[in-house]
């Protein structure tokens, strides 16, 4: 029998994820501190590179320390450097998948199906346009898309070739 008094266990992230970020490579994710996720975007990730190979491991392993093993990725092929079908992190297999829609999101996959969508900040990106684009990536319940939001914040993507980082 369970205690009445006992704090619910969940895979709920801590609010601790929502804190100001202040450089890149960090995660800012909303994943569900709250039982409904009602917004376009579950989070944000600010990449310091277009090397997936090096930033790709630090994003899942964070993810990985409070969602559970990440099963796979989906990215925008076209706003990587080359990008493999697959990576072992942390001692696990991550299925990579590449699709040319420019959408500027990640999609990150736990377990079998349950999947979230983060907003990718570019890493060309000034730090203040870069922190309001993950805060309004994060703000509960907003369905602005991720394109929208680069836009109004002025985090948009460069062309490929054309990142100052």
């Amino acid at each position: 029998m369970s205690d009445p008094g006992a704090p619910l266990v969940t895979r709920l992230l801590p609010d601790a994820v929502h804190q100001g970020v202040p450089r890149p490579g960090s995660a800012v994710v909303r994943l569900g501190t709250t039982h409904h996720r009602e917004g376009a975007l579950d989070g944000a990730w600010w990449p310091r590179s277009r090397d997936i190979t090096g930033e790709l491991p630090s994003l899942v392993s964070a993810l990985s320390e409070h969602l559970g093993p990440i099963t796979r990725v989906g990215l925008d092929g076209d706003a990587w450097d080359e990008l493999p079908t697959r990576m072992t992190i942390d001692g696990r297999v991550v299925h990579i998948d590449s699709f040319p829609v420019g959408d500027d999101t990640a999609l990150i996959t736990r377990g079998g199906n349950d999947l979230f969508s983060l907003l990718v900040v570019p890493p060309h990106t000034p730090p203040d346009a870069a922190r309001a684009a993950m805060a309004a990536a994060v703000r509960a319940g907003s369905q602005t898309p991720a394109e929208q939001i680069l836009i109004d914040t002025g985090a948009e993507r460069a062309e490929p070739g054309h990142d100052s980082a």
